[in-house]
């Protein structure tokens, strides 16, 4: 037993080995912005474990963050070396790790300056801004920027803005003016929809929160091109689909082409919260007194991100994530051949997958996959996806496709 003091009222309180209801807890204490009832208490590798002691094999992965697994040792280790010398200095004086970071992603990106915050949506809100200076410099003002349907950029009042999906933006009417979307995978539309006000095209190679849906490579090419005749910036929304998720570091990467601007986080540090904003010379544009950040670059973020990025090299990932997507998919395809009453397709780019449902019960086999021991998401009411680790392995596909086929059998 120990003693502390709370914050309220300098009493103490005694701290026993007593369970707690941390549900019931989170109810009373935690604003009602989700609903949830499972409690996790520790992960290793694929799996993590609640507080009751069940293990869970883990295709959610933080959605699609922690592309190394659970308490990997290389991540693990950074963090620990870096806490004792410096956890937060601000952006006032330059950190090392900081540096580090941008340097891999320098070398990763082909030559691109990062911009460090703490989460996507703040990354698109730096890109956002860096758009509208570069049209206030190049294109006489213009501010626009036409985005897709059925994406997603993040829950700041500009990022549901250039979202393109209702159901996130209908409460907060009214949003931020400049912000226009159109149908994805559609160049035409991209190009009537241009005017003097447009400045850029936000765009994700994979549409994630959407559902999975890949964009084509005509598609990317003729973005770049079009912003290349109309001088816009081509902003690439990373978040989701980086960090090696589909076989490359990058998702436009085998695309033929290349962005002003790509926005990174999730992955970025394996779980550890960080955003980045990269700019390529053309739009590289900030001066001192631009844009600015607290705890953007932090020396522990940055020291994850770092191992985090080591680690996807050393280790071969990127190949591995190729092959174990491939598998995925195929072993997909073997379910939804199984149960074409249940699934109607199935699609994704390496460890980036979906499936779509002929009824609207991706809840009901979520629920029935987490009786099972396996943790998947969806993305919307019949869309189910996996986004697992990149360390995943062909016994950790087939245990999970063995429970989703019992969940199936027993709709």
């Amino acid at each position: 037993m120990t003693t502390t003091t709370t914050p309220a009222g300098g009493q103490t309180a005694q701290q026993t080995t007593e369970r707690r209801d941390w549900a019931a807890l989170e109810r009373t204490y935690y604003q009602h912005t989700f609903n949830r009832q499972l409690v996790m208490e520790r992960g290793e590798g694929v799996r993590v474990w609640d507080a009751n002691g069940t293990v869970y094999l883990d295709l959610v992965a933080g959605i699609a963050t922690n592309v190394l697994g659970h308490a990997h040792p290389r991540v693990v280790q950074a963090i620990v070396e870096q806490a004792p010398k410096l956890i937060h200095v601000s952006n006032l004086y330059i950190n090392e790790r900081q540096v580090e970071l941008a340097e891999q992603l320098y070398q990763v990106s082909g030559g691109m300056r990062s911009f460090f915050s703490n989460s996507g949506a703040e990354a698109n809100e730096g890109a956002i801004k860096l758009a509208r200076k570069f049209g206030r410099l190049h294109r006489d003002g213009a501010y626009e920027i036409l985005s897709m349907d059925r994406s997603f950029h993040g829950r700041t009042l500009a990022t549901t803005a250039a979202t393109g999906q209702k159901k996130y933006q209908e409460t907060w009417a009214p949003l931020p003016d400049g912000f226009r979307q159109v149908p994805f995978n559609d160049l035409e539309a991209v190009k009537v929809a241009t005017t003097a006000k447009t400045v850029g095209i936000l765009v994700e190679a994979v549409q994630g929160e959407g559902g999975i849906w890949p964009a084509s490579h005509a598609y990317m090419q003729g973005l770049r091109q079009w912003c290349d005749e109309q001088r816009l910036v081509l902003i690439c929304d990373e978040v989701q689909a980086g960090m090696g998720r589909t076989g490359t570091f990058f998702s436009w990467e085998p695309m033929g082409m290349r962005p002003d601007i790509i926005t990174m986080a999730k992955g970025l540090a394996g779980g550890v919260p960080i955003g980045a904003m990269l700019a390529a010379p053309r739009a590289d544009l900030f001066e001192p007194g631009d844009h600015g950040t607290t705890f953007g670059g932090n020396p522990i973020a940055c020291a994850a991100g770092v191992a985090t990025i080591r680690t996807i090299v050393e280790e071969g990932l990127l190949a591995h994530a190729t092959a174990m997507g491939a598998y995925l998919g195929e072993r997909l395809e073997g379910l939804a051949t199984k149960y074409p009453a249940h699934i109607t397709s199935t699609r994704g780019v390496g460890l980036m997958r979906a499936f779509d449902l002929a009824e609207p019960r991706a809840q009901e086999i979520m629920d029935g996959a987490l009786a099972r021991g396996v943790l998947i998401t969806n993305a919307g009411p019949a869309t189910i996806r996996l986004v697992p680790p990149l360390i995943i392995q062909p016994g950790d596909i087939d245990e999970a496709v063995a429970q989703v086929d019992d969940v199936l059998a027993a709709l």
